[in-house]
């Protein structure tokens, strides 16, 4: 389940990157759940044509994921295929990580691929043939295009599994058979819905996902080096790096077309780009705790077996133990810094222990005063980061005791949704501070310069908006250690 505060960020991302009313038929995705097409425009009260529109962008941006399936008809009805649509939430978010990915691509293949694989963040699905047709919109008429060059620079990210084929459209699944299906041996009553829902999609990736041979196959002779004037048209009216709003991506849907579906589509590999980042944040973590020459040594493990690996557990290495920690570090640090050292000490103490403990207990061996310490424990379990069970012992007197633990995987999600907010409330102060400002943003440097006044401002504006940028990245590292490694 996505939490509040992730949903909020998300719609926030989409309406920053591509308008209100694609944030709009995401928001309500990511609320109710996959819906139908007639679900959707019920549930926005958008028209037919504006949800048309909205979803070929979102899933041509890799936001949502289409799939069919066929449901029984009325009575006296034959069954019928029905296309649903479910938000990518994860894909959503990975919006914020667009220049840690660039970074990333731009060290290791240089700045021409860096160029390539920026064309894809920005236009989410492209054929060979698009990104040829839109490097050539940059070179002026004085240079000579080279589609060998940068058919290379493609083969690298391609190499690299920065890039990958993109998923199928809209795959079918198939009704399951008596053998796959469990719940009716269990009986009605046992089958719950989350579970039927998330299965449907599940299934629904699994099904759309290309083949591992196929993935990052790069088919060389069905390029061709063609400068078509109606794909040219789709990409001159934006500028690279541009944010492309509504009206652009109504155009979009024509990519989706029947003849351009021929060619092979490709897009950004997140999978890979995040597995990278969590190899880094896994090497840093190592260096901090023991010392450098560990972290080059955990790296060259990572570098070795990276083939097998899966999510966080490969055969010579367990990365989820070096997670774990992290994320306890993590959790440790936010309990220091609001609410000082004794919280600290005494939340640090029920994190190892992993069991309950009585009050008294807990102030004895933190070395806490026991008046303090209930206030303490109080605070922590008010806010979430504590779980209280309280106890009643019967004999000569009733005795009640308090018990407390920290349960770690709601604190997780908690921490996790603290973060989406922090998250969320930055980017609305960055997106402030712009506003405030656009004025002096509007107006040539040099004229800027030229006035004393405007220039303090267009300072401090930038100052304030690297700090701010600066502490959104740092945020996004804790946040991927909660939620994406």
């Amino acid at each position: 389940m996505v939490s509040q505060h992730g949903i909020k960020l998300a719609v926030y991302l989409v309406s920053s990157f591509y308008g209100d009313h694609n944030s709009k038929v995401c928001e309500c995705l990511l609320r109710r759940g996959t819906l139908t097409l007639a679900q959707i425009i019920r549930f926005t009260e958008l028209s037919r044509e504006i949800v048309r529109h909205c979803l070929l962008a979102l899933i041509h941006q890799n936001c949502i994921q289409a799939f069919s399936i066929q449901q029984e008809g009325a009575f006296g009805e034959a069954p019928k295929v029905v296309t649903h649509y479910m938000a990518l939430f994860d894909n959503i978010i990975h919006h914020m990580r667009f220049p840690k990915f660039i970074a990333i691509v731009k060290d290791e293949l240089g700045g021409e691929c860096e160029k390539v694989f920026e064309a894809l963040l920005q236009h989410g699905r492209l054929s060979f043939n698009q990104i040829v047709d839109r490097e050539k919109q940059t070179v002026s008429k004085e240079e000579n295009f080279d589609v060998d060059h940068l058919k290379e620079s493609f083969n690298k990210l391609v190499n690299g599994r920065f890039v990958e084929r993109c998923p199928a459209p809209e795959p079918f699944l198939a009704p399951p058979s008596d053998e796959e299906t469990p719940a009716k041996k269990r009986g009605a009553k046992s089958t719950k819905v989350g579970d039927v829902s998330e299965s449907i999609e599940q299934r629904a990736l699994a099904a759309a996902a290309p083949m591992e041979s196929l993935r990052f196959l790069a088919e060389t002779h069905n390029w061709s080096d063609f400068s078509d004037k109606s794909s040219e048209e789709k990409f001159t009216s934006v500028k690279t790096g541009e944010k492309r709003k509504q009206d652009f991506l109504e155009t979009d849907g024509g990519l989706l077309d029947q003849d351009e579906k021929k060619e092979v589509l490709w897009r950004v590999n997140f999978e890979e780009l995040i597995r990278r980042l969590r190899h880094q944040a896994c090497i840093a973590n190592a260096k901090s705790r023991l010392n450098d020459e560990c972290g080059i040594i955990l790296g060259a493990i990572l570098e070795l077996t990276r083939s097998s690996e899966s999510k966080v557990n490969i055969g010579s290495t367990d990365l989820k133990s070096i997670i774990d920690m992290a994320q306890n570090e993590e959790v440790e640090s936010i309990v220091l810094k609001r609410y000082g050292r004794e919280a600290y000490r005494m939340f640090r103490f029920l994190s190892k222990s992993g069991c309950l403990h009585e009050t008294d207990k807990i102030a004895d061996t933190t070395f806490v005063e026991k008046k303090d310490a209930i206030k303490i424990l109080y605070k922590l379990w008010k806010d979430d980061y504590l779980q209280m069970e309280k106890v009643t012992v019967n004999g000569a007197r009733q005795t009640h005791f308090l018990l407390w633990k920290v349960n770690r995987q709601s604190l997780c999600q908690h921490v996790l949704d603290e973060m989406y907010h922090a998250a969320l409330n930055l980017r609305l102060r960055i997106a402030h501070e712009l506003d405030q400002e656009k004025e002096i943003l509007q107006m040539p440097k040099d004229k800027v310069g030229e006035v004393e006044e405007l220039r303090k401002r267009y300072m401090r504006l930038k100052k304030v908006s690297i700090i701010y940028e600066s502490s959104l990245m740092n945020l996004d590292d804790a946040l991927m250690l909660f939620h994406d490694f």
